[in-house]
């Protein structure tokens, strides 16, 4: 979105009284220097009501001013993370790093804040909004804002009087011209969530699809050791097994199989998953390495159960062989 300026946001706060607090957003990503140190992060470009909008606390020093942004001063407060990997243990207040060649001069350091949705909230600084509009970016909008409401109660017509007053400003007549777009926090998760059922479902169509195959190369597998092995069920039903032992016998080895490979397929998924949560946290974000014991559990189960289900047919062919027809077999 190119259309949202800081005009729009001041209008926002005052035509509708009921908006307590706002901060624009621009973003980029960059090597932070400091010395011969050095970190890529994500600059980030706000106005001075962020720690209001957002409930972020300061660990030490303060965040800029707002006379600090309209000046489009150099100053910086980092992610907690960042400060870390830039200067350890050492107070980084009042010195100064480099961001695109230019230099800012760090003003505070934010409390540890987590993540939020794939983006890692500890390693990011803060800087004026038009200092990064001006010096780091080259551009004259907002990516986006948050706006905060006095009340819950308020957060639906907050959202339809937002709507009403960007059209006015960008001169909209309908409402399918909108340049823009206006959703509360509820709205966002719930889009969110139905992005990750979405996904979740695809998931296990794609998992459930893969069983079938693998399980139909496995019945093919063992439909092919019946031929093989005529013979010797032919000799073992002419010595006294019965249907159920020969039943019994290729169930157990379908289930060996599968089971086996099984056990690879954890294996594998976990040291992909290890693999996967390295490489994000070294690339700042907050993703925990975890196996859950009921999913190596279920996995397991899983298998025994393709095992059964696709080894029937075989143990069922292998036991209604004819012993004097199995033995004549070349």
């Amino acid at each position: 979105m190119t259309s949202l300026k800081e005009e729009d946001l001041n209008a926002l706060v005052k035509e509708y009284p009921h908006f307590i607090a706002v901060t624009g957003y621009v973003k980029g990503s960059d090597t932070v220097v400091w010395g011969d140190q050095k970190t890529d992060t994500t600059f980030v470009g706000v106005n001075a009501d962020l720690p209001n909008v957002e409930d972020a606390g300061i660990e030490n020093g303060r965040f800029f001013t707002a006379d600090e942004e309209r000046g489009s001063d150099k100053v910086a407060v980092l992610g907690s993370q960042t400060a870390s990997d830039l200067f350890g243990d050492q107070n980084p207040l009042g010195l100064k790093i480099k961001i695109k060649k230019t230099s800012f001069t760090i003003i505070g350091v934010m409390k540890m804040r987590g993540s939020s949705g794939f983006q890692n909230q500890d390693n990011q600084i803060f800087v004026p909004l038009s200092t990064a509009q001006k010096l780091l970016l080259g551009i004259n909008y907002i990516s986006f804002a948050r706006l905060k409401v006095d009340s819950a109660d308020n957060v639906n017509e907050a959202i339809e009087q937002a709507r009403i007053i960007l059209r006015e400003r960008h001169k909209l007549d309908r409402p399918e011209d909108d340049d823009f777009s206006v959703r509360s926090m509820a709205q966002g998760l719930e889009a969110i969530t139905k992005i990750t059922d979405a996904l979740k479902f695809f998931l296990v169509a794609v998992a459930s699809i893969a069983l079938i195959v693998g399980g139909v190369g496995i019945m093919n597998i063992m439909l092919a050791a019946v031929q093989e092995r005529t013979r010797e069920i032919g000799l073992r039903k002419a010595v006294g097994a019965k249907n159920s032992h020969i039943v019994q016998q290729f169930l157990i080895e379908t289930v060996m199989i599968t089971f086996i490979g099984g056990l690879f397929g954890i294996v594998l998924g976990i040291l992909i998953s290890y693999i996967v949560a390295k490489v994000a946290q070294g690339m700042g974000y907050d993703w925990n390495f975890i196996v859950p014991i009921s999913s190596i559990v279920l996995g397991c189960f899983v298998s025994i159960g393709i095992g059964l289900i696709f080894g029937i047919s075989p143990a069922r062919r292998a036991s209604k062989l004819d012993p004097i027809e199995a033995l004549r077999y070349e």
